[in-house]
């Protein structure tokens, strides 16, 4: 059987949207026989709209979770199990009081099998996925538009996420990358108090979510005009950006399209300046698989949907990235993101 808690597995199974609370809420969904979950009894009438009906085992603030996890333990037979967690989500109080309430039963990481369910995106989801991008790229649009010299990286952050709002995203993907000027090379980080410059370098990686469905989305631009040396350093990742792209298809493994755009750097002698691989999965996290990196020997299907990213990064001075959002096909490869490549002045 499978324990989830609420997040991304717990949504596509199910549907239902829930929080990770201080408060534990695991379903446990046996082979054989109906969920069980264990939720504190405030949000029972929240879990009742859940679309998968299961047993609710619930506890109050006086009684703590332990007895219902006993209680849930006993009712699925977890005794002599093998008990699969999500490895990358559950947390420790979680883990422990399955194993402390069902100490016959095997605990095992299911992060695997449970990232292959979610691999190959449906037509809906790639609905979701589409407009998520369309209001992204609406949105940073709309802040280039309003981008000055003398604004804080805050600030210009704070217009992107209003704009987002504004057009009907859900949210956002994850915390919003923006940064100007030397501050450019910090791959991931939130925006600074910085004030751009004219001249400045000026990267965006963001997302809005759709349906619970995120984008993820860069771009480098450059405010009032670009030197000849940064406009060099662009097109060097704007080809990488190209390759990535134009190498995915079905059948290739995610090893040889992370490797079609790190030659463009190796060739143009930036090997040095790579910090991270060239993507990842896209759905309802906006970091899954499959991740495009080397080593990684999985041979990419129709609907897969991940970033292509590549970037360079100079301490100090100068990052550029380029980020699309890619979808396999029967035979080939589509970008779902078409928000200029080019050179961009702001």
């Amino acid at each position: 059987m499978i324990a989830l808690i609420p997040g991304p597995n717990h949504r596509y199974l199910t549907g239902a949207e829930h929080y990770v609370l201080e408060r534990p809420i695991v379903t446990f969904y046996p082979l054989d026989q109906k969920p069980v979950a264990v939720i504190p009894e405030l949000e029972i009438p929240l879990f009742k709209r859940h679309p998968a009906p299961a047993e609710l085992i619930s506890y109050t603030d006086a009684e703590g979770y332990e007895g219902a996890f006993r209680s849930a333990m006993e009712r699925v037979g977890a005794r002599g199990k093998i008990i699969g967690v999500e490895g990358l989500f559950m947390r420790f109080f979680e883990g422990e009081a399955i194993r402390q309430c069902a100490p016959a039963a095997t605990v095992v990481d299911a992060t695997t099998p449970l990232a292959e369910l979610r691999l190959r995106k449906d037509a809906d989801e790639i609905a979701s996925l589409r407009r998520a991008i369309e209001i992204s790229e609406r949105s940073l649009q709309a802040m280039f538009d309003e981008v000055r010299v003398g604004m804080s990286e805050i600030k210009a952050a704070a217009i992107l996420e209003d704009n987002i709002r504004a057009l009907g995203g859900g949210g956002l993907s994850f915390g919003t990358i923006l940064h100007a000027g030397g501050n450019t090379a910090l791959p991931h980080s939130g925006p600074l108090d910085y004030r751009i410059q004219h001249g400045d370098p000026l990267i965006v990686d963001f997302g809005a979510t759709y349906n619970g469905y995120c984008a993820d989305i860069t771009r480098t631009v450059f405010v009032g005009e670009a030197s000849d040396e940064q406009r060099a350093f662009y097109e060097v990742v704007r080809k990488a950006n190209e390759a990535g792209r134009g190498a995915a298809r079905p059948g290739l493994t995610c090893e040889a399209v992370d490797m079609a755009a790190r030659q463009v750097f190796i060739d143009a002698g930036y090997e040095h300046l790579i910090r991270h691989r060239t993507g990842h999965g896209l759905g309802l996290e906006a970091h899954e698989a499959p991740y495009i990196v080397l080593g990684n020997q999985r041979a990419l299907e129709p609907g897969m949907v991940f970033t292509i990213e590549p970037g360079i990064y100079r301490m100090g001075e100068i990052g550029v990235r380029i980020e699309d959002n890619m979808l396999i096909t029967q035979d080939g490869a589509e970008s779902l993101t078409s928000f200029s490549r080019e050179l961009l002045i702001v």
